[in-house]
């Protein structure tokens, strides 16, 4: 995948690491539109940024994407890369009384299926690129699951899946990549109420991402991560097919 010249749309483009991606891929000499809902935000980082546009809107509204889909394809028709980045997280036990069905539909439809509902209005689009790709951020929480964030694992778990089946229904078309970045606990707001001062900087998830453009690397692995990931990878290929279908 080419690292310059793209048009580049990131989700929760305003702070942490949608951020730090928004400041490396323009740095790298891409065009960046980031979206956000708060409008300060979105302003600041348009500060740090050069020649970058934004887009205001609010992820978890359906209307909303759809919005901002026809924006992109409007207004920036040379958008190639969408970046979904934008996501939610909450903090408790499910010994305590904290409604957690609700907390787990908001992390589900941001976290999930805002993600599938963007990518199916935006991939027409791709497909008419040269070159275009999906990147999807998800987690090293899809390895599993942690007693303070009881449903958010789900949704990232959910998140690797879907990504997986949409780089196999694409792998021939070879105009559309599909990648998905599995950061560990990182030093943002987002993460701040578990620890997150002790996590990696957001820096180091954007510098493997674009490594991972570099080398055509579907798979990027951050971090602590890499270790799950080896992991996972060498107890994979020890599986016959055989085995894999008894």
């Amino acid at each position: 995948m080419k690292t310059s010249g793209n048009t580049i749309f990131i989700t929760g483009g305003s702070a942490g690491i949608g951020l730090a991606i928004a400041k490396k891929l323009n740095a790298a000499g891409n065009k960046i539109i980031i979206n956000g809902r708060n409008e300060e935000r979105l302003e600041k980082a348009l500060q740090e940024l050069d020649g970058a546009v934004a887009i205001k809107g609010d992820w978890a509204d359906t209307s909303e994407r759809i919005r901002i889909a026809n924006e992109l394809k409007n207004n920036y028709p040379d958008v190639n890369i969408i970046i979904n980045n934008a996501g939610a997280a909450f903090g408790y036990l499910l010994s305590e009384e904290t409604n957690a069905v609700e907390k787990a539909q908001i992390e589900m439809n941001i976290n999930y299926f805002a993600i599938i509902h963007f990518n199916e209005l935006m991939i027409p689009h791709l497909l008419q690129k040269e070159e275009s790709a999906i990147i999807n951020i998800s987690s090293l929480a899809v390895y599993g699951s942690h007693k303070f964030l009881p449903t958010y694992g789900a949704t990232k778990a959910a998140l690797h899946s879907y990504t997986v089946a949409l780089r196999y229904t694409y792998e021939e078309q070879k105009n559309l990549q599909v990648y998905e970045v599995y950061p560990p606990l990182t030093n943002t707001e987002f993460s701040s109420y578990i620890g997150g001062e002790n996590g990696i900087l957001p820096s180091e998830v954007a510098d493997e991402l674009l490594n991972g453009l570099e080398n055509n690397q579907f798979d990027v692995p951050v971090g602590e991560t890499k270790i799950y990931a080896a992991a996972i990878s060498e107890a994979m290929s020890k599986i016959t097919p055989e085995a894999s279908h008894s």
